[in-house]
């Protein structure tokens, strides 16, 4: 009886039944996308993933976001600047110079409004991303440590695997795409004799009074070693710090991660001679011995080797014993280990492929400019641990560098995996200039990663009209097309921030004389980070980005231009910046970027109206264009006629479809100055003999969209909007005569050389 009672539940139905609630035998999650660590670049990407309704989720070992920063840096001062007044109020603009920030659309997350020091506390940091995760509601596991990563083979998934995910509890989770944001995570440790007797950074104290009266001795030159050396210089006898390469100066090398002034108290003490000093030497040629008194004895390891034993320095033959100069003759009480961090591979089977093998690959993973892993496609490094893509280059190993790269990683995944194409701005080519300003005036993404990532151009058909992509990884040029699922036809401009290439350095002094440059013919030679445009007819190659010169950041262009450097770094001056600009741009373009408004004309010839002039602007060319009126943001047409028909009220691009409209107040004598509608540059093209634009040639000229009268050109003369030379062989009729019976206005007036008046640069402008 009672075995027959149990029976049905070890039967198939009682089976399945144990399988679903057993969770070592249940089927392991599968989501699109899965996040390991929830500090700042895997916030971020959750951020991303979120607005875009992807199914996501985020592991983090910790009870809380940040867990980095509940511990590092050790003596809880942040580098990353926190600078709350620009006198700007355009929030990208503020970006450039907040450096702890996450991005979003709530204004409330921004970093200022969580400390007002200008190095803020971690503890700060710790606060902030918490309130980030849980304001946005971002799908965060804690306490859920990523034990194991694995593949598993499968030819319907996204990359043609699965990333399979073993937590400490067993529990497995699947993913197509793996963002790994853990950072660097364990200690670099070098190995020589006597490396046992250094105290780590990660465990070392940082109460002064452990050191009092004490010779320290540090290993490393970065920051957490200058950082440490901050802390007790005030209360040790000496400190001396030893590296294998001199001290680098972030002011020097303009790399964020280089010694920053905030620390750097021990070079004034070592050069103002009080006692501290730096030394270089590579430690694995060294040794450190202990003697009987638990002092530390720095030697040569080949004194160590010719003695052949592991013997304390009351037995080794010391350099000081036959050298009585030797720099490191003094006994160290303490030796302290601050030599950077490095990834943790530990996690990731081989079968991944993460690790390269060589120096450089044993503190960050190999990943390719699109910073996906070299060995594994879908497997994508965030964060600090994706600074090998620009390592002493730019900022993406910090938070307000790596934002953008992460959020350009999201772009590339939208096109990859959901067919979204890179988001682009279509505008008419007019507005190519000012588009281009407005950029490298803004742009914080472009600002802080500086050739890494830059904004890229696409050229529409005849140069009428152009796309603009920002912040595009620029080593991933020659794959625009199939990355962003734009095209790429009709040629493109890539706009950089630049330093000047033999400006930056350890060695160099960036303070010299003469090194700004205020002339706009020397803007190439520009010092100090500086806009710089590339023109190219075609998309490079591959083989061309690969093998582009040395210390470029793009394949030689078709034509290049500088924006000189700016004290201000703000380039909106008329002469120095903008107009160098047009120029250079309508040279690639071989076109005309000037635009015109009405109003100056019009306030010209006030004095002399035209008697009878018949005003006719072709609407539907002039919305194309996307112009803008000086005292109004778009034109009115009500009251506008038409023969037979009355303009709409609204600009719409049916009215296109009428072929011209005259405003009735121009019918009236000197009412000119109270017409206010923009015309563009083809109207002056269209009286001289310059090769018209593409964009007049693509109907406004054909269409007779502008009827030019005897008293108009006349008037234009006078005004010195017009050479005074006289038609050969035509006569320019009154507008009473027909519009059937006119000459094409885009054949030839009469010789001569460009029209406009060009007495000066601000004429031009």
């Amino acid at each position: 009886m009672g075995l027959s009672a149990a029976a049905p539940l070890w039967g198939p139905p009682g089976l399945l039944l144990a399988i679903a609630l057993h969770p070592a035998l249940s089927v392991p999650p599968r989501r699109d996308y899965c996040v390991l660590g929830a500090g700042p670049a895997g916030l971020q990407m959750a951020y991303f993933l979120q607005r875009a309704g992807r199914d996501y989720a985020v592991f983090e070992r910790a009870p809380r976001p940040g867990s980095f920063f509940t511990r590092y840096p050790r003596h809880r001062k942040l580098i990353s600047i926190n600078k709350r007044y620009t006198g700007k109020a355009n929030a990208e603009f503020n970006l450039r110079h907040d450096w702890n920030s996450l991005l979003s659309h709530d204004p409330r997350l921004l970093f200022r409004h969580y400390s007002r020091a200008y190095f803020p506390d971690a503890r700060d940091m710790v606060r902030y991303l918490g309130d980030f995760a849980d304001t946005l509601g971002l799908r965060v596991q804690y306490n859920t440590t990523i034990a194991h990563v694995t593949l598993d083979k499968d030819r319907q998934a996204w990359n043609g695997h699965y990333f399979i995910l073993t937590d400490q509890k067993g529990q497995v989770h699947q993913c197509s795409v793996l963002f790994v944001a853990t950072g660097l995570s364990v200690p670099n440790q070098v190995d020589f004799p006597g490396s046992e007797y250094a105290e780590g950074y990660e465990s070392v104290s940082v109460d002064p009074e452990d050191f009092v009266g004490q010779n320290v001795l540090i290993l490393g030159r970065g920051n957490s070693a200058f950082e440490t050396a901050e802390n007790i210089l005030g209360v040790t006898n000496f400190i001396h710090m030893l590296s294998r390469s001199r001290v680098r100066l972030s002011w020097a090398t303009h790399y964020v991660g280089d010694l920053r002034a905030i620390n750097n108290g021990l070079l004034d003490t070592y050069q103002l001679k009080s006692l501290d000093g730096l030394l270089e030497s590579d430690l694995t040629d060294l040794a450190i011995l202990k003697d009987s008194k638990g002092k530390f004895h720095v030697t040569p390891k080949f004194f160590l080797e010719e003695a052949n034993t592991n013997q304390s320095a009351d037995s080794i033959t010391l350099p000081q014993d036959d050298n009585d100069n030797f720099a490191m003759r003094v006994p160290y009480d303490r030796v302290i280990r601050c030599l950077g961090w490095n990834f943790d591979f530990s996690i990731f089977n081989k079968s991944l492929r993460l690790n390269s093998g060589n120096a450089f690959g044993k503190k960050y993973p190999l990943i390719r400019a699109s910073y996906e892993s070299k060995g594994s496609r879908g497997l994508f490094i965030l964060g600090t641990a994706s600074h090998s893509v620009d390592y002493r280059k730019s900022a993406g190993g910090f938070i307000h560098g790596f934002r953008y790269t992460v959020r350009a990683v999201h772009r590339l995944l939208e096109h990859r995996h959901h067919s979204v194409t890179w988001p682009a701005t279509e505008l008419p080519i007019t507005q190519l200039t000012s588009s281009i300003v407005r950029r490298v005036n803004e742009a914080s993404g472009l600002y802080q990663m500086f050739g890494v990532l830059a904004d890229v151009i696409l050229l529409k058909e005849n140069s009428t009209a152009f796309e603009y992509l920002e912040e595009f990884p620029i080593q991933m040029l020659a794959q625009l097309e199939t990355l962003t699922g734009r095209k790429a036809k009709h040629g493109l401009f890539v706009i950089n921030m630049e330093y000047g290439r033999n400006f930056s350095g350890p060695d160099k002094d960036v303070f010299f004389d003469d090194r700004s440059v205020g002339h706009t013919e020397d803007a190439w030679q520009s010092n100090f980070l500086h806009p710089v445009i590339y023109y190219y007819r075609y998309l490079p190659t591959e083989q061309e980005v690969r093998f582009r010169p040395a210390h470029w950041p793009l394949p030689r262009p078709t034509a290049i231009h500088h924006i000189v450097e700016d004290f201000l770094t703000d380039w909106t001056a008329p002469i120095g910046h903008i107009l160098p600009l047009r120029r250079f741009l309508e040279n690639c373009l071989d076109t005309d970027l000037r635009s015109f408004y009405a109003a100056l004309f019009f306030q010209s010839v006030k004095a002399a109206p035209c008697p009878g002039a018949s005003w006719r602007v072709m609407i539907h060319d002039l919305l194309r264009l996307d112009v803008r009126c000086p005292e109004r943001s778009a034109p009115s047409f009500k009251g506008w006629k038409i023969p037979g028909k009355a303009c709409s009220e609204a600009p719409t691009p049916g009215i296109g479809s009428s072929p011209f409209c005259t405003p009735p107040h121009m019918s009236q004598p000197g009412s000119f100055s109270s017409f206010c509608f923009c015309v563009e540059s083809c109207f002056l093209f269209a009286l001289t003999r310059q090769k018209l634009p593409p964009f007049c040639q693509q109907g406004y000229l054909r269409m007779q969209g502008l009827v030019s009268t005897e008293s108009l050109w006349q008037h234009r003369v006078e005004s010195r909007l017009l050479r005074d030379y006289a038609p050969t062989g035509r006569r320019l009729e009154d507008s009473s005569q027909q519009l059937g019976d006119q000459e094409p206005l885009g054949s030839p007036l009469a010789p001569g050389p460009l029209a406009q008046s060009v007495d000066s640069n601000k004429e031009e402008l």
